[in-house]
């Protein structure tokens, strides 16, 4: 990637971060606007947390991350605390590492 490249996208997302500053305030309390606001940093998350677990050297895998996530989720469902999801997942993937390796 080129240095332009690279100062062209950070402008990019500069000039899109300003342009929420000068949206008029009616706009961002329409029902559709503030649910699409709310949405999108969830989405951005789950794909970030996907492209994570299941992509290994630009291929598509299953191992032991997807046990650890699949821990930590059944953590957030009986609602444990953010940390102790985070250890949970953490701890399950280096057991099944420490156990299959």
């Amino acid at each position: 990637m080129s240095w332009t490249a690279l100062l062209s996208a950070c402008a990019a997302c500069l000039a899109l971060k300003m342009a929420g500053f000068f949206l008029p305030q009616a706009w961002m309390q329409h029902a559709r606007v503030r649910w699409l606001t709310e949405a999108v940093p969830i989405v951005l998350l789950s794909a970030l947390i996907a492209t994570q677990v299941f992509a290994t050297d630009q291929r598509i895998g299953v191992d032991e991350r997807v046990v650890g996530l699949a821990a930590a989720g059944v953590a957030l469902w009986l609602r444990a605390p953010f940390l102790v999801v985070l250890v949970t997942g953490a701890a399950v993937t280096a057991l099944v590492r420490a156990a299959v390796g």
